[in-house]
């Protein structure tokens, strides 16, 4: 099932008045919304309170997750936890990428799995939250389904995404669906965007050593590269959706090399999230696709 704002926060609220909760939900949709409302809405999965809103930020429970600092995570344990704690409540798990990471790793998941079968610290229900869950790779999700399939009694998971489509439909499936609207994207106006746009334009015009020298940009530490190539990514997609647009509205019917640089941008953004892939070459295919369909 799938819901709109507001539609989504009441479907929320109502699974908590009604203590007719799902073993997992999937949030989905862009910015902070979903993150806000997710820990919002296991923080009413604990709340002690006899009726009215949850959470009623009183009761004992509530002032437990109240959120403190957030503690730097690490997927691989070494500079930090695997998870953390919302506020000091035991029962309640974030998960999301390490400062260092470009994804949320199998040890993570592995970790709050574990967790999740032990016994509630407090005697009520349990919650895990994995935020980024766009981040996990193929490997990760196959893990988690464990848990989908078989979770444990008054436990409930909760997948925060900006977008569902790079989970698996096993595991998409097997989540109650709340869907956050976005508006409509817009190209920012700051002089950095401009810049990118005004060289995206040119991409037609280069050839082949100049488009591979751009690429280079792109080298160095995968985590800032892959943040690099997503930005790019985000901009052109923008940029070729409203030149696409005004060609329409031009007249203009043959856009088969636009759609198929659209769907290019798609699957650069998949690689990078989901494959692991390495940032400079997503880079190459998506500027070779933008090329293909300026020429």
């Amino acid at each position: 099932m799938t819901g709109s704002l507001p539609e989504a926060d009441t479907l929320l609220r109502r699974a908590l008045a009604s203590g007719r909760v799902h073993s997992a939900y999937l949030l989905s949709g862009p910015g902070e919304t979903p993150r806000r409302a997710a820990l919002g809405f296991v923080r009413g999965l604990v709340c002690e309170a006899a009726a009215g809103e949850r959470p009623c930020e009183t009761c004992a429970a509530c002032r437990r997750s109240t959120v403190h600092e957030d503690i730097a995570l690490d997927g691989t344990g070494k500079k930090g936890p695997l998870y953390r704690h919302v506020g000091d409540h035991p029962d309640l798990v974030w998960v999301e990428r390490g400062a260092d990471d470009t994804r949320v790793r199998i040890g993570q998941v592995r970790a709050i799995q574990e967790r999740m079968r032990l016994r509630s610290a407090e005697g009520g229900r349990r919650a895990a939250v994995i935020a980024d869950a766009e981040w996990l790779n193929q490997e990760a999700q196959n893990a988690l389904l464990r848990l989908l399939e078989e979770p444990p009694p008054e436990t409930t998971l909760v997948l925060v995404t900006t977008t569902a489509t790079g989970l698996l439909a096993t595991v998409r499936s097997r989540c109650q669906r709340v869907a956050f609207p976005a508006p409509p994207p817009q190209l920012a106006e700051d002089p950095e965007t401009q810049a990118l746009v005004e060289r995206l334009a040119g991409v037609g015009q280069l050839e082949i050593p100049a488009l591979l020298d751009w690429t280079e940009e792109f080298r160095g530490a995968r985590a800032e590269a892959a943040a690099a190539v997503g930005g790019l990514l985000h901009v052109a997609s923008l940029w070729l959706r409203d030149r696409t647009a005004s060609r329409v509205e031009a007249g203009e019917r043959s856009l088969d090399r636009e759609l198929a640089a659209f769907r290019e941008l798609q699957s650069c953004r998949k690689s990078l999230a989901q494959r692991n892939a390495n940032p400079q070459m997503v880079a190459e295919h998506a500027l070779l696709a933008l090329q293909g369909a300026l020429r």
